[in-house]
């Protein structure tokens, strides 16, 4: 379990930096190394990354790096798509719900790579196009169970015109939020399916992780925004095709 601990606190590493990543990280370490079944990795890495999430945005909110606009015209709607997609989540094998979260992790990478816009000042997103995107990103983050950081940062800095660290501390408050929402479905849904949350693990992966994330958060305030984008763009490729490396096989002769 030694591997397991160390990737708790990576997961609270990435959060911290980048505001996402956590459930990247999460839901591969619960499945390969703790040996949890899918859609229980998927439930509990939403408990540990919420609460993770949550501790991991005060430092940002103390800063006044949160911007509570896009909180509320983001993260509200993005609960309820959570939500949404978590129900719909009981009809999507484990399986199909991993391989495409590392499809929307490539896509979200591409995203990344590309040239920043070259505007001083990005344009404001109009109100009914930030809801839209935050129903969207939620209900495909409830459907593959992460926190969704992976989507939100992407959605924040090319879509909401937020520069990197300002998107950072406003996603770890959104995944705090949507997560919240995806787990409480979640704790109805996995009765049904015969699995029991393991708490246990839960609250040690998240207090080893809130421990990553607020060395995480000091260590992002001194990198380069450009750098920060590279590398993020760079983690979701590598964590994307490994885990189709090992879940396609599973899909093609499922």
């Amino acid at each position: 379990m030694l591997l397991a601990w160390i990737g708790a606190v990576l997961i609270g590493l990435a959060l911290g930096m980048l505001g996402s990543g956590g459930s990247i990280l999460t839901v591969p370490i619960l499945v390969y190394l703790v040996g949890e079944p899918d859609k229980l990795a998927i439930a509990e890495s939403l408990a540990i990354v919420g609460l993770i999430a949550l501790v991991g945005a005060v430092p940002y909110a103390l800063k006044g790096l949160i911007d509570w606009r896009n909180v509320l015209f983001f993260g509200l709607p993005g609960m309820a798509g959570t939500y949404l997609g978590a129900y719909f989540s009981k009809w999507v094998p484990g399986v199909w719900q991993l391989g495409l979260f590392a499809v929307v992790m490539l896509l979200a990478a591409y995203m990344m790579f590309r040239p920043p816009r070259l505007e001083a000042t990005p344009p404001k997103r109009a109100h009914f196009k930030i809801v839209l995107d935050g129903l969207v990103v939620g209900i495909l983050t409830g459907l593959v169970g992460v926190g969704g950081g992976f989507l939100i940062v992407p959605a924040l800095v090319l879509l909401g015109g937020l520069p990197m660290h300002l998107a950072v501390g406003t996603s770890l408050l959104i995944v705090a939020m949507k997560s919240g929402s995806g787990f409480y479905k979640y704790l109805h849904l996995l009765p049904e399916q015969g699995y029991t949350v393991h708490w246990d693990i839960v609250l040690i992966f998240a207090a080893l992780g809130i421990a990553g994330s607020l060395f995480g958060g000091r260590l992002a305030a001194s990198l380069p925004q450009l750098t920060l984008r590279r590398g993020f763009a760079g983690f979701l490729v590598v964590m994307g095709v490994f885990i189709l490396w090992q879940n396609l096989p599973k899909v093609l002769h499922g």
